[in-house]
Parts: structure tokens; sequence; C-alpha cells
């Protein structure tokens, strides 16, 4: 079927009209009274720039590194094996990093494993008695390391876990514990049209270990436990246009987090000559992120593909958030 630029414009724009005007009627805004309830945020920030870049409409799309974040069953779904490496500039001068590898041990079984950290330079003390500094100082990182299995059980569904081990520092303060992602990864055989079920951080409730010493001299050692930021993910993806030069991919995905109200994206990719890519997307419901943009190329050697993306992200009053990622495939 033939296709024009106009009504591929079209399409898109019909796309971001419903998502902003009749997202009222679709997802009514209930469950923002949750936000807050969960520990360990640092878990919902995106990996890789081609992701974020399509609105992190990604679970029904994930077919490189970075459904190591975003799908476990989407490793299993290209051949190389792949090396991605992903830097994010977060606001307010905070730093996240997401490293991942992914090897298949045969055509229906892969693996892998990821580590994330977001951390800030050392930060001074201050006090209501002290505002500009009590010239001590304290320290804020955040750890992540998952490992990951998925198996192709028939030639249109797959099936991921992913097991992780998280830890957050902040000060004297340690937290940490285990979680786990689920994923699956269906071809409706209905042209490339996909759908993908996905549950993220699902795990025990996590407390605070370690001693705080308020002013007047008092040690508190017992601390509220809470609950991680569980999300139930359904994604769906298709491209409109799919030949030698040109692929137009659209994806649609709706989350539902335990500590906010449900969302929605949407995501829109252009490949063209499977050399460069131009991409978009919208997240609705969020109070401050909005529309993201981004774009990518890829450069194909003799012996691997080296895949550079970027991605833009604007955060209103909070302003803006930059992300470049490398895949390699060897």
């Amino acid at each position: 079927m033939y296709f024009n630029f106009k009504q591929i414009l079209q399409f898109i724009l019909i796309l971001w009209i419903l998502a902003t005007h009749l997202q009222a009627q679709l997802l009514p805004t209930l469950g923002g009274q949750r936000a807050g309830t969960a520990t360990a945020q640092f878990l919902k920030i995106g990996a890789g720039a081609r992701a974020i870049s399509m609105g992190e409409a990604y679970v029904a799309v994930a077919n490189d590194a970075a459904a190591l974040y975003w799908n476990p069953a989407g490793i299993i779904e290209f051949k190389q094996p792949q090396f991605i490496f992903c830097h994010t500039n977060w606001p307010v001068d905070i730093q996240h990093e997401f490293v991942g590898y992914v090897h298949h041990l045969n055509g229906v079984n892969s693996v892998g494993v990821s580590l994330t950290s977001l951390h800030t330079d050392d930060m001074a003390e201050t006090t209501e008695f002290d505002p500009f500094g009590t010239g001590n100082y304290f320290t804020f990182n955040d750890l992540a390391l998952s490992m990951t299995y998925a198996r192709r059980m028939t030639d249109r569904f797959s099936f991921g876990i992913s097991l992780k081990y998280i830890e957050e520092t902040l000060a004297e303060l340690k937290m940490r514990g285990g979680m786990v992602d689920f994923g699956t990864f269906y071809w409706t055989g209905f042209a490339s049209t996909r759908f993908a079920l996905v549950v993220t951080n699902f795990g025990p409730q996590l407390t605070p270990a370690g001693e705080f010493m308020r002013r007047d001299g008092t040690k508190i050692s017992e601390f509220q436990s809470f609950i991680p930021p569980t999300t139930f993910k359904v994604g769906f993806a298709t491209e409109i246009i799919q030949n030698s030069h040109h692929r137009l991919t659209t994806a649609i995905q709706l989350n539902h987090p335990n500590d906010n109200s449900e969302n929605i994206n949407l995501g829109t990719e252009y490949v063209w000559r499977n050399l460069l890519a131009l991409r978009g997307g919208y997240k609705g419901s969020q109070d401050e992120e909005s529309f993201t943009f981004g774009a990518g190329f890829d450069i194909p050697l003799r012996l691997m593909h080296f895949n550079f993306d970027y991605a833009y992200t604007f955060f209103g009053r909070l302003g803006s958030a930059s992300r470049l990622s490398i895949t390699i495939g060897f």
C-alpha cells in the first residue's frame, strides 16, 4: 500500500490529538493521591535514547539491548549480541548511566546483564542554623544490577524475566532489596503488529538501614518501609511503511503505576535506508513531561554495527534532559 508524506503527517497528528484531547475520557486521572508512596524512583528513569525519544512507548518495540530495561522478552527479538551504554544529564546536576549486554545462547534462548547508576557530586550539608553549609558533605547514589533471561516459546510468542538487586545510599543510610521484571512479546500475524505485557519492579517492601543522629544527639535506627515502584504496562506497535528505503513505526503504551495515575505514551520512528532515524513522542498525564524528540544513525562496519542515538525531553519548569546512547552489535 502506498502512503504519501501528507498522509503520514496526518496519521501522526491524529495520534497526538487522541493523546492530548481524549486522554481525560480514556484514562481519567485516578490514583494521583498515591504519588510519593514508593521508593527507588530512579528505577523509573528510562534507558536508551531511542526509547526515550519515542515517548517511552517502547515495550512493544524493544528489539535492541535497551530491552533489558523496557521488556525482558525483547532481548530475543534481535540476532546479534549487543552492548549498550546510555548517559543522561538529569535536571539539577544529577547523572544517570545505564550499561547492558545481551548474549544469545541459541535461536530460542538469550541472556543479558545490566547496571544502572544514578549519582551526584558530593553535596554540602546545610541546616536551618547553617544555611551556607556546616562544613560536612554527604553523597547520594542509587545502584541497580539486573540479570535477564528470555526464551522464544513459539515463532510468535516470547517470554522474559529479570532479577534485580537495588541499593540506595543517602549519607549514612542504605536501602537494599530485590525485585523482578516480567515481560511478554507477541506477534499477532497481522502485518507487523505486535503487543507486549510487562510488569516492572515487582517485589517486597524496602526498609532503610543505618543510624541517623538528630541535632539533640538522639539516634534513630528504625525507619518506615516503602513499596517498590511497580508498574503494569501494555503496548502495541506496528509499521505503517516498511521497505528497503523507508520504515515508519508507530507505538502506543498504557501504564498503570502503583504510585501515581494511569498514563498513556505515544511514539513514532522514521528510518531511512536503515542508516538515519528521526523520532518523536508524547507522554500524557505527566505534570511536567510532554513531548520528546530524537535522532540516530547507524554505522555498519565489517565486524560490527554502531548505533548512535540522541533524545531530548522537555520537563517544563524543571528544564530539560538530554540522553546519548551507543549500541554496538557484534
